[in-house]
């Protein structure tokens, strides 16, 4: 390959399920498609039950290559995956396959060892992003252990670069958990459209809006939202709204039935504009998170947060400035929002109490966090942190 041709990029991830890493590679694709490199991005099917962003794709000048046998779940048609992209990278030609989320970076990084071995001529390298992991909350003990293993050979087997979103996720990933070597890691943080929020304005009016933003499955446990909601059913002017879409929505609408007697909204998918115009704190109650797009978002928007400290959650909000224990409830304030312990009802009502009677305190939060998002997660520096990479391969 001459000096002057483009480097080709094969961009592989699982679904175009609505979420930051669906956003993350249509931005990626889009910015690194002609001139210095030519991108090819691969997808598999969206389930039955979540939103597909094809649509945010093509509205993105992208044309993703479909592969409906990549699916979420370990199936046999992972074989029939293999051979498609094992075919695809035949015809492309690669320079770098860079694989995104676990299912396709197993698939998409066994299909580029295929096209190494059978094509030792062409010089192959190859880049996996974890947005977040699979490690632990996800599934059960030997499940995650056989995928944990799967892992730790793919990292030695079949990756030059490991990028991660935060310290904090590659503290876990690599020092907790065992995979690839210190040298592999890159961290590179989210990256949003900031101009998407330029000019938004929320109205002025009495009490204060409490949202949950993000997919209604498991891992987001947003049945602690519901139980915190019916905790701090005295306070009149709360009201509290889910904003998202999934396969356990009908049955976290009938548990806030349950708990709540009306107290919670679901309110569905809707643009993320008026979403953050309609909201006074975000919340996050997640089991397992990367870097959630949704709390960026909300800070960028000059939104106060409040989140369950898993993943990289504690390196977004930043260090503990108070730890407050009140009543046997804990939690405590950092530098950009408030945390709580995984599944700590009391201790997130407490802090989630304390944010929606303080306004001082929501002010001075949400300033910080405005401030931090909008020099740290551009879209512009995402693009240019991926481009170094793959000038250093």
């Amino acid at each position: 390959m001459s000096g002057n041709e483009p480097r080709r990029i094969a961009r592989v991830i699982a679904r175009l399920n609505v979420g930051g890493p669906a956003r993350h590679v249509v931005w990626l694709s889009q910015a690194l498609d002609g001139g210095e490199f030519e991108t090819t991005l691969v997808t598999g099917t969206v389930p039955r039950g979540e939103q597909d962003m094809s649509d945010f794709a093509v509205a993105h000048g992208v044309t993703p290559v479909v592969i409906p046998e990549m699916s979420r779940e370990i199936s046999p048609r992972d074989i029939v995956t293999v051979w498609k992209l094992y075919r695809l990278f035949r015809r492309d030609k690669p320079d770098i396959v860079h694989t995104h989320t676990a299912k396709a970076g197993a698939t998409g990084r066994v299909a580029g060892l295929l096209y190494r071995w059978f094509t030792p001529s062409k010089r192959i390298r190859f880049v996996h992003t974890y947005h977040g992991h699979i490690f632990h909350s996800y599934y059960g003990r030997l499940k995650t252990k056989m995928f944990l293993f799967i892992e730790r050979i793919l990292a030695r087997a079949a990756t030059d670069v490991i990028i991660v979103l935060s310290e904090q996720q590659r503290r876990e990933i690599h020092e907790d958990f065992g995979v690839g070597r210190r040298e592999q890691f890159r961290i590179v943080p989210l990256g949003i459209d900031l101009t998407e929020f330029a000019d938004v304005v929320r109205p002025d009016r009495s009490g204060i809006v409490v949202a949950i933003v993000g997919r209604l499955t498991a891992i987001k446990n947003v049945d602690l939202f519901l139980r915190v909601a019916a905790r701090l059913s005295d306070m009149e002017d709360v009201r509290f709204v889910v904003y998202g879409d999934g396969t356990d929505r009908t049955g976290l609408e009938e548990r806030a039935a349950a708990l709540n007697h009306g107290r919670v909204v679901f309110a569905g998918t809707c643009p993320a504009r008026e979403i953050y115009a309609s909201i006074d704190i975000a919340a996050l109650t997640s089991l397992n998170e990367g870097t959630p797009l949704a709390l960026i978002e909300a800070m960028a928007n000059g939104i106060p947060v409040i989140s369950t400290a898993v993943g990289g959650v504690a390196g977004l909000l930043g260090a503990v400035e108070d730890r407050v224990e009140s009543n046997g409830a804990v939690y405590e304030i950092r530098e950009r929002g408030i945390t709580a312990a995984s599944k700590d009802e009391a201790g997130f009502a407490a802090g989630l109490r304390r944010l929606a009677t303080d306004a001082a305190l929501r002010r001075e939060l949400a300033g910080r966090g405005r401030a931090f998002a909008h020099d740290t997660f551009s879209k512009e520096r995402l693009i240019a942190d991926i481009i170094a990479i793959y000038r250093e391969l």
